[in-house]
């Protein structure tokens, strides 16, 4: 606890109204990778507590579109429609449908992290079947020139991913941002024009 509250990003995040120091994450890729741009629709995966929408409906302006799914309860973000459930669940899909207007999604974020058990190959094996997932939703929702950013974790079951992820989309690459804790194996791939 006393390492989490002397953390550099933690202190910022607190300083500058983010939710979560994984702000600073997201922040990091986007000035790097340009994952953004005005008018955009976002859908944001296991997006409580919220400091990815929160970067994503600032970098999005008032034209933009931000639509955050989460099982958790999320306090409302300006700017940010939420809608709680599961995101493969039919009952939510139609409702992001909705949300959207019909419109395609430009950029899929995911962040999602299994609860974890403590038991390093179960909580590896939840992981990898998230991002799998999301990579599978946004192969389905983005439009042609869309994009996705997904947490993973390097470890059992990674390759396969990256294979599914090349095999859905063009271009793949990964990225391990400075917000990261150093000893964590967390990584992103970033994947863009899904394959039709």
């Amino acid at each position: 606890m006393q390492r989490h509250v002397a953390d550099p990003y933690v202190q910022r995040a607190k300083a500058l109204g983010y939710r979560s120091r994984a702000a600073f994450k997201l922040i990091e890729i986007d000035a790097r990778d340009r994952l953004f741009a005005a008018g955009q629709i976002v859908v944001d995966l296991g997006a409580a507590p919220g400091g990815w929408s929160q970067v994503a409906a600032e970098r999005t302006g008032a034209r933009g579109r931000v639509v955050a799914i989460d099982l958790l309860d999320m306090t409302p973000i300006p700017g940010v429609s939420f809608i709680h459930g599961d995101f493969t669940a039919e009952p939510v899909l139609r409702e992001l449908e909705q949300a959207l207007g019909g419109r395609p999604v430009d950029l899929v974020l995911s962040d999602l992290s299994p609860n974890l058990s403590g038991v390093a190959a179960t909580d590896q094996a939840r992981s990898i079947a998230l991002a799998e997932r999301a990579a599978e939703f946004a192969a389905a929702h983005l439009g042609a020139g869309g994009a996705l950013l997904v947490k993973t974790f390097q470890g059992v079951g990674f390759p396969a991913l990256l294979g599914q992820v090349r095999a859905s989309f063009e271009r793949v690459v990964s990225r391990k941002p400075e917000a990261s804790r150093s000893r964590s194996s967390e990584m992103y791939l970033l994947a863009r024009a899904p394959r039709r």
